[in-house]
């Protein structure tokens, strides 16, 4: 017996799905959801400027390297040293497209767009790591079931218990006092982030996939398998992994955003990113009440890309499940 409504056969959503594979159906539900294409679209916006980051710097002209601050900025001006270039002070710019920091003279686009790389760089990684441990993790504890089950579950329960910003706030300090050196540690809290934030982002999707696995472990095709004297890895991997894409996808969807704003937040809190470009150290320097009330661009830009971006990765993460959702009716 099952709750799910019967579709009539001759309908013509029926006809349009008919002999199509799930990911098919889901990728044209997809295509049929505006908001879904939407997001998707800003998100590809966000990726491509990530990825070429230098190039479009160099096609504006713009890089991290920063002239004499004296050149682009008034510090004469009530002592705040505010930009004279690019608005609300001065005028547009091709030569600064989104003006230049306070005081330093350093130029808005190019850490706009190095920020996002950093960002979507540390948030993908910490993303891929949590899932993978996540993935094999409720892989064993759903199909082995008995005491490994339970220590498992146990690991995962206690895991949910540990407040993630104390062990934040504790964990990468440390991780970054114990591998600095002096010409890598730009690098070393790239790394130590992504650690943290894979090393206590796993816990829902192996809650996730273990129920998944308790459900399958009994279908007709597992045990079929395991008559056939299959080794539990292959039945694994071979056979349960495939049937887990939907929640799998559900899962890294939701987590992608999640460590977006984590990033750029312990970033300004000054136990992520503070040794290089980042969203969140700007967001940090430009929360200086004068900043803000003089030249309030430099906290905005920023601000207006992890809101933009976190927005648009949680509703096409929304709409991505709805997709995959077989009980759904778009």
């Amino acid at each position: 017996m099952t709750d799910e409504p019967q579709q009539d056969p001759n309908s013509q959503e029926a006809k349009e799905i008919s002999g199509k594979s799930p990911l098919r159906i889901a990728l044209g539900r997809l295509a049929h959801d505006k908001i879904a294409v939407i997001c998707a679209l800003v998100v590809l916006f966000f990726i491509i400027c990530a990825v070429f980051a230098g190039p479009i710097s160099k096609l504006f002209g713009v890089s991290l390297e920063t002239g004499l601050a004296s050149q682009y900025v008034d510090g004469l001006n009530k002592g705040l040293p505010k930009p004279e270039m690019g608005p609300p002070n001065g005028p547009f710019t091709w030569d600064h497209p989104m003006g230049v920091a306070p005081r330093t003279g350093e130029d808005n686009l190019a850490y706009w767009l190095y920020g996002c790389r950093v960002s979507l760089l540390i948030a993908t990684t910490a993303t891929i790591f949590a899932s993978l441990v996540g993935v094999v993790i409720g892989l064993l504890a759903g199909f082995l079931g008995g005491a490994v089950d339970k220590v498992l579950s146990f690991f995962i329960d206690m895991f949910l218990t540990i407040p993630f910003l104390l062990a934040a706030l504790t964990m990468a300090p440390i991780l970054n006092d114990r591998f600095n050196t002096s010409d890598n540690y730009s690098m070393i809290q790239k790394v130590s982030l992504v650690l943290v934030l894979s090393i206590f982002g796993w816990m829902g999707t192996a809650r996730l996939i273990r129920g998944e696995v308790i459900t399958l472990r009994e279908r007709e095709f597992v045990q079929a398998a395991r008559v056939m004297g299959m080794p539990t890895s292959r039945i694994l991997f071979k056979e349960l992994l495939p049937n887990l894409a939907a929640p799998i996808i559900i899962s890294v969807s939701l987590m992608l955003p999640t460590f977006v704003a984590l990033e750029a937040g312990l970033a300004f809190l000054g136990i992520g990113v503070t040794d290089g470009v980042s969203w969140g150290q700007t967001i940090l320097k430009a929360t200086n009440l004068t900043f803000f009330r003089e030249y309030p661009q430099y906290l905005w830009q920023p601000l207006l890309g992890i809101v933009a971006l976190v927005l648009s990765l949680n509703l096409l993460g929304d709409a991505v499940r709805d997709a995959l959702d077989p009980k759904t009716r778009r």
